[in-house]
């Protein structure tokens, strides 16, 4: 997930560079994975500053150039310019030799000295294209008169460069899907580590109005999946292009601009995690129906895929069809376009078990889902709807004409959790005063009372995986710090003892034989595409079935594998593709089957070997492997064990597929 510095501060005050903010944040377990500079221009404009013409005169051998010389604070350059509007005492800016201009990102030039017609030029006056800030190539930008020589162009236009985060969000931290959960976890670690208090500021919402009542719209919740439903109708808009700054801001997170009223959700969707969904309001009408979807309903959806529903996914319908696959993707023919006029916006909170279901069922994997799936909170559904309409009407001139219509099935729960500051402290191995885990606790917006020894903490609704007293004292020690729990200066432990064969120990041993051998060890995925589970019953000849996933993430992981054979072949692949044919993989495994003694799993070690016996030398035979190396390197394996076996070989003509049968272990 990309989370931008600039817009964190606009939720939250702190002074962090980009590599403190990073620290700070993997400390408080929203792991950075990447820091990307993102510049306002492309080079940050460094090199150009402000200077004022102090000479102009025409050259002397072309009438289209004039000879400037132009102060710039500390020296005074003489340019020739060609550009027609450039007269003395104009404030203008000057690209200084030695720096690079990009008036495309794939264009780059330096500035160089030159003799143009015979005339020394030391630098450049720009116009907007050429500084990449503008396309107007009619002449030099003239600044204010007031403007003083000497100024970076980057301070006079007051571009600030973006940093922006790659955040690997762990499943439970669906607070931290916006913008402002992650400012929440700045303000509580600024305010338990530096003593400043520290709160998030929500997002401007209340410059709008809503109409009184009306009867115009009707919304009805038929399934309890849908926990609260938000929607209001916006008419009279313009869908035209969004302006540059919000598509700059969504650009740097990885968001493609579409139009003024999907960036707008959008936008909003990355500010608060609250998802949202613009309909066209005039193919949508004035009855919204929230119900179970029939089973061999269709819908086209955004994608332009046809789905047919199973029955009982959650669909956001009109008087008669769905139009929405509610919490997972919207319709292709009730989506906002050049043409709409009038918008229906929704913002709702689904449970989160049945958008994920639903999301696996037909292989959706949208921004909404990823929200719904891991919980939305509730508190911001309102004020994400407010936000987006606010923005909206102020860049589409839109006209609300309905009130905000707020409908509920299914009351709010809200979390409490009692405990002792003991407790916390044990859990932890910390001795954090009462002071402090009160100061942490309500900084990370937890309601606490206390009645004796025993404090009772009032989960917020946006927390909704903090459940038990040790999800609490997590919360506490990812602010109060992991580096300042101390490491103790004696440990003990106790040896346990084992009867029988010791399977860690012997896996170890045959692990240390097989390395010495020259062998890597391999863990490949235990769900596997079911072609390599046909290919396998066909080579062995057994009538037992595969395990199959109910909801597999994929068509390629939808089986767990019933041999360890196709993800070594896998391996060994992906090597010779890359130039690397002289290979020794082993894997220890299980394989999975149904038969008629039902799911059974077995435990296997998969050896397989590929290319010359020895590494290349002048020295060394370049004799490649074949089934009696391996067949030896089989029985060394089992001498080293200390037992004595009968090895078999089975091969089928119709395969490469080649095996060593280990029969009648015993000591």
């Amino acid at each position: 997930m990309k989370i931008s510095y600039n817009w964190l501060k606009e939720f939250v005050d702190f002074s962090f560079t980009p590599e403190e903010l990073s620290e700070i944040l993997t400390n408080t377990g929203l792991e950075v994975e990447g820091i990307e500079k993102i510049e306002a221009v492309k080079g940050g404009l460094a090199g150009v500053i402000v200077g004022e013409v102090i000479f102009c005169t025409k050259h002397p051998d072309a009438d289209k150039l004039n000879v400037t010389e132009v102060f710039t604070g500390s020296e005074t350059l003489q340019i020739v310019c060609g550009a027609p509007n450039v007269a003395l005492g104009q404030k203008v800016l000057v690209a200084t030799v030695g720096c690079t201009l990009y008036p495309t990102p794939e264009e780059p030039f330096t500035i160089k000295k030159a003799k143009i017609r015979g005339v020394e030029s030391n630098g450049m006056i720009c116009a907007e294209d050429e500084l990449g800030i503008g396309k107007d190539h009619n002449g030099i930008m003239v600044l204010p008169t007031e403007t003083q020589p000497g100024t970076l162009a980057s301070s006079y236009f007051n571009f600030s460069d973006d940093y922006i985060f790659e955040i690997g969000l762990t499943p439970n931290r669906a607070d931290a899907m916006g913008h402002i959960g992650v400012a929440r976890d700045i303000a509580a670690y600024q305010s338990f580590h530096f003593k400043k208090k520290s709160s998030v500021k929500n997002p401007i919402a209340d410059k709008i109005n809503f109409p009184p009542n009306s009867d115009e719209l009707k919304i009805s919740i038929l399934d309890d999946n849908c926990l609260r439903y938000i929607g209001l109708k916006i008419s009279g808009i313009t869908v035209s292009p969004s302006p540059e700054w919000l598509q700059q801001r969504l650009r740097s997170i990885g968001v493609a601009p579409i139009n003024n009223i999907v960036d707008v959700t959008n936008y909003v969707m990355r500010e608060l995690g609250t998802p949202l969904h613009a309909f066209d309001a005039e193919k949508l009408g004035n009855k919204i129906v929230v119900r179970s979807a029939n089973q061999n309903e269709t819908l086209i959806t955004l994608d332009k895929i046809q789905r047919t529903f199973k029955g009982g996914e959650l669909v956001i319908c009109d008087e008669n069809s769905p139009v929405c696959i509610a919490g997972v993707l919207g319709g292709f023919d009730s989506g906002v376009s050049q043409n709409t006029k009038d918008i229906f916006l929704e913002s709702a909170v689904f449970d989160m078990t049945s958008v994920r279901k639903t999301a696996r069922l037909h292989g959706i994997n949208s921004d909404a889902s990823f929200r719904f799936e891991r919980g939305v909170d509730k508190t911001l559904t309102e004020l994400a709807i407010r936000r987006a309409c606010q923005m909206i009407v102020e860049l589409s001139g839109g006209t609300i004409v309905t009130s905000l219509i707020d409908q509920s099935n299914v009351p709010y729960h809200q979390n409490k959790i009692s405990f002792s500051p003991e407790e916390i402290n044990s859990i932890l191995g910390t001795s954090i005063s009462d002071a402090d885990l009160e100061g942490i606790l309500l900084s990370l917006d937890f309601e606490i009372t206390k009645e004796n020894n025993l404090w009772t903490a009032l989960v917020p609704y946006y927390r909704i995986d903090v459940e038990r007293t040790c999800d609490l004292a997590e919360e506490v020690l990812r602010i109060y710090g992991f580096n300042n729990v101390m490491i103790p200066e004696r440990m003990t432990m106790s040896v346990q003892t084992q009867n029988g064969i010791d399977t860690h120990e012997v896996k170890s041993t045959i692990a240390e034989f097989l390395v010495a051998n020259g062998f890597v060890e391999a863990m490949n995925n235990s769900l596997t595409k079911s072609n390599y589970y046909k290919e396998i019953s066909f080579l062995r000849q057994h009538s037992s079935e595969a395990v199959r996933l109910l909801n597999p993430l994929s068509h390629d992981l939808e089986f767990l594998r019933t041999s360890l054979i196709p993800g070594l072949l896998e391996n060994i692949t992906y090597n010779q593709n890359r130039q690397s044919v002289d290979l020794r993989f082993f894997e220890f495994g299980k394989s999975y089957i149904n038969n008629e003694n039902g799911y059974q799993e077995k435990n296997w070690l998969t050896l397989v070997v590929t290319g010359r016996k020895n590494e290349e030398n002048w020295v060394n035979s370049t004799e490649s492997t074949d089934f009696y190396f391996t067949k030896g390197i089989a029985e060394k394996l089992l001498i080293r064990l200390g037992l004595s076996s009968k090895l078999e070989y089975q091969y089928n003509e119709s395969s490469l597929l080649s095996e060593l049968v280990i029969g009648s272990i015993h000591k």
